[in-house]
């Protein structure tokens, strides 16, 4: 598959730019708009905190298979009929949530919701590279970023402010509500970006192959485990924060909200400048530094849980451990995706599906001593950033010595900013 699709641009609709980026706004919006009302979810089921964490996971887990087949289908199948049949799927479930009578109803439809907000965020990345080439491909991809940490501010946000006015059902409500428009507008304002003739052959056999070559390169396999460790960390964030804040410190929903909001802000503006600062520095020392820097947040946390903090600490614990996690975004998907621009789009699924698979094990985590601690977050936080640091070494590392950037303009500047 090319990055340039010139003779199509013609027929695109003036919604398509706006609807490529809307699309990234599955994950972060299924993942974070609920989590404000997770203490009240698992009163309301009967549930324990471990079990109601559970429905987190399921939806990760279900965004990284997602990704995982919905990148190669596309290749297959061209990408409007993937992106309906997703979106759809994303409306229906969201729809069945709101209705779940029992937590492991609760789960199964997270599950499946994760899988069809899947398809939207690699259909997004897949039509941008069918449709924009050189410096607009660059560009689109960081609006990507942008449009993605706006989302995660926005998500938690909202839903402080829905709890005062409904309880979690009706927040699945204003997902599936939400997933209505965005099908509405995709039916009419999406076309096939992908012609017949570039679409990829071989089947599953070929993707297999494909997968088998990009799993056997240690310094791919590096960037992605270490990315994979370090969302566990920032999973476990996301499933543990709600019962440390609200629980244990008495933040009230919307108080809780606010505390998100300024992490979420942090990760979006420090992703922007870590992708800016590994094109002009150096793509391994960015990652380096965004490895202390989760270190740091996560190793307060775990401080936290072995003495009493004030609120203050945990909340710079937490905004360290994302700051981190973003730093080491950008130049992490550079080293796992700049060796590889023939299967860029298969090395960008298996990269989502270990970033959200890995977190969707780390999630229950935080829960098996109750709401009642934080030292199961800092303790899992703690191990998953020790790990990214040692797959980094041990394995991201052995392409050259002092890569930067510049060694591969084009394709490192695409990949530091998504």
């Amino acid at each position: 598959m090319t990055e340039t699709a010139a003779p199509l641009r013609p027929a695109l609709t003036r919604l398509l730019p706006t609807l490529l980026l809307l699309l990234t706004v599955f994950g972060p919006i299924s993942m974070d708009l609920y989590l404000p009302a997770l203490p009240a979810l698992t009163a309301d089921l009967g549930a324990s905190t471990s079990i109601a964490q559970l429905t987190i996971t399921a939806c990760l887990v279900g965004l990284a298979v997602g990704q995982l087949l919905a990148g190669p289908l596309s290749d297959r199948f061209g990408r409007r009929g993937i992106l309906l049949v997703g979106v759809a799927a994303y409306v229906a479930t969201s729809a069945l949530c709101a209705a779940s009578p029992t937590v492991e109803t609760l789960i199964v439809a997270r599950f499946v919701q994760g899988l069809a907000g899947g398809v939207g965020i690699v259909i997004a990345q897949a039509a941008g590279r069918d449709v924009y080439s050189g410096g607009a491909l660059i560009r689109f991809y960081g609006r990507l970023t942008v449009v993605g940490g706006l989302a995660a501010v926005i998500g938690p946000l909202l839903g402080g402010l829905l709890t005062a006015v409904t309880d979690w059902r009706g927040l699945f409500a204003v997902l599936a509500v939400v997933g209505g428009g965005i099908l509405v507008v995709a039916a009419v304002a999406f076309p096939e970006t992908l012609p017949a003739s570039r679409r990829t052959r071989g089947g599953w056999a070929q993707t297999m192959r494909d997968y088998r070559t990009l799993v056997t390169d240690a310094p791919f396999l590096g960037a992605v485990l270490n990315q994979g460790f370090l969302y566990a960390a920032l999973f476990a964030y996301l499933a543990g924060a709600t019962f440390v804040l609200q629980d244990i410190y008495g933040l009230s929903p919307l108080g809780y909200a606010l505390a998100f909001g300024l992490n979420s802000a942090g990760f979006m503006v420090f992703g922007y400048v870590a992708g800016r600062l590994a094109e002009r520095w150096s793509v391994r020392g960015t990652l380096v530094a965004g490895i202390v820097v989760a270190g740091g947040g996560a190793a307060g946390l775990l401080v936290a849980g072995l003495t009493p903090m004030p609120l203050w600490v945990v909340i710079v614990a937490l905004f360290a451990l994302s700051v981190g996690v973003a730093i080491s975004s950008p130049p992490a998907t550079t080293l796992a995706l700049v060796g590889y621009p023939q299967m860029a789009g298969t090395a960008s699924s298996l990269l989502g599906m270990v970033r959200f698979g890995f977190g969707g094990v780390a999630a229950p985590l935080v829960g098996v001593a109750g709401a009642a601690s934080i030292l199961p977050l800092g303790l899992v936080t703690v191990v998953a950033v020790g790990l990214s640091a040692v797959a980094f070494f041990a394995l991201a590392r052995r392409r050259g010595a002092g890569t930067h950037t510049e060694q591969v303009p084009e394709q490192a500047a695409v990949a530091a900013s998504v």
